[in-house]
């Protein structure tokens, strides 16, 4: 009998191995995850420290017979190796499995910081609802931390932390804040709504040492000391893929994926945030550590794994991941979509209103907008990422977005209805 086996157990191995059920009612399945807890959302965990859930509410699927139901085998253990010649994978309680197909789906794991201290106790990253655990026992209102790194995933535990009533500090190594997902204007613009928000930010300046105790104290560049009850590491994260090596399996920056989700080894796949797929506006091979095109790849990963089991060509493609960011820091939206620094031999506009708090750049590459930020504009976000993922001509409109980039739904809706995309813009419209 065929036996599916899928090394992780967070979004992307759960929906693939739904899917792989959908289609091969009868085949094996195995989902291994490292953690204790039932299969959950790691976007969810600001959710959780804010009060709005709890840890239940953060579970992917509801029902605990949700697997079993299913016939999917469920196996708590961390991955030591995969051995590709052999089709065989190895744990850390000691079992080794034998597969048929793979998918590789171990997601990412957080960056450690070379500082000294930081495996101090009090210091803690947040990423498990372990980590949520620890945090939400520390971060009690009035109590003093300190973040380390203003990133997407960094903005978004502020918020949570913010609404726990703690007197927060943020350190980011960057001139700015979110400093891969925004400009200068717009990153600095960021900062200035989080501090008038009463969170003290300290940009270009990095953390250079940690010494325990109770309070911690925080040695910055800059010269300051800062007392802190909790210190939260939130430096980034990297696909977990170092039990890969000597697999044979080609890794650059994440698993190197094809347009079917398979990897150099037939039937090996890969999906989530341990992948590197084809970025649909770029041209390039990214790693999107995104939910949405995790869902996606894992979809397609699960559709092939049973078709490649079946001897039959690959049934689905994957139409491309996509750079896609939306953030809401202490209630200030901001947005980036697709190549937003621009490209060379490009063109590019920007428009700041510092008083109200609004800000919009776009890019070009020809006629075709690659590309933008906005802060505050909240009015035009799907047809951004509409007009960026549809590549969409914008003929003599984009000389109009150049002397007003407000114009975006107007340019939207006259382009991509002369090339028979407008049913999306209407139905934006209509929201």
């Amino acid at each position: 009998m065929t036996h599916h086996l899928i090394l992780g157990a967070g979004p992307a191995g759960v929906i693939a191995a739904e899917a792989i059920r959908k289609l091969a009612p009868d085949d094996t399945i195995t989902m291994v995850g490292d953690e204790p807890e039932s299969s959950y959302s790691r976007m969810a965990i600001p959710y959780l420290l804010m009060g709005n859930i709890d840890e239940r509410g953060t579970y992917l699927r509801k029902s605990p017979s949700h697997f079993d139901d299913l016939k999917i085998k469920v196996v708590r253990a961390l991955v030591k190796s995969v051995q590709s010649a052999t089709k065989t994978v190895a744990l850390d309680n000691g079992q080794s499995l034998s597969f048929d197909t793979l998918l590789i789906a171990t997601g990412s794991h957080p960056m450690r910081p070379p500082i000294p201290g930081i495996d101090s106790e009090g210091v803690h990253p947040c990423w498990t609802l372990a980590d949520a655990r620890a945090i939400a026992s520390l971060a009690t209102k009035g109590a003093r931390v300190l973040q380390l790194g203003a990133g997407f995933i960094g903005c978004i535990i502020m918020e949570a932390l913010a609404a726990r009533g703690v007197e927060l500090s943020v350190v980011e190594m960057g001139d700015r804040m979110v400093p891969r997902m925004m400009g200068p204007t717009a990153g600095g613009m960021i900062r200035d709504w989080v501090q008038a928000k009463g969170v003290q930010v300290f940009t270009s300046t990095k953390v250079e040492s940690i010494t325990a105790g109770k309070p911690l104290l925080v040695k910055l560049s800059n010269g300051k000391t800062v007392e802190a009850d909790l210190v939260i590491s939130a430096a980034g994260v990297r696909p977990a893929i170092g039990y890969l090596k000597d697999s044979g399996i080609t890794c650059l920056l994440g698993v190197l994926t094809d347009e079917h989700l398979q990897t150099n080894v037939p039937g090996i796949f890969a999906a989530g945030d341990c992948a590197e797929a084809l970025d649909k506006v770029s041209g390039k091979m990214i790693v999107s550590a995104i939910q949405p095109n995790a869902a996606e790849q894992a979809r397609v990963a699960g559709a092939n794994m049973v078709a490649f089991s079946r001897g039959k060509a690959a049934p689905s493609n994957l139409k491309g991941v996509t750079q896609i960011n939306v953030l809401d820091t202490l209630g200030l939206i901001s947005t980036s979509f697709g190549d937003w620094q621009g490209r060379p031999g490009g063109e590019h506009v920007e428009l700041t209103d510092t008083k109200a708090g609004r800000h919009l750049s776009l890019q070009f590459q020809g006629d075709v907008l690659v590309g933008c930020n906005s802060v505050g504009w909240t009015e035009h976000v799907g047809v951004m990422r509409g007009l960026v993922e549809g590549q969409v001509k914008l003929g003599e409109w984009k000389e109009r977005l150049k002397q007003d980039p407000t114009k975006l739904m107007e340019a939207y809706l006259a382009s991509a209805q002369a090339q028979g995309q407008w049913a999306g813009a209407k139905d934006e419209r209509r929201r």
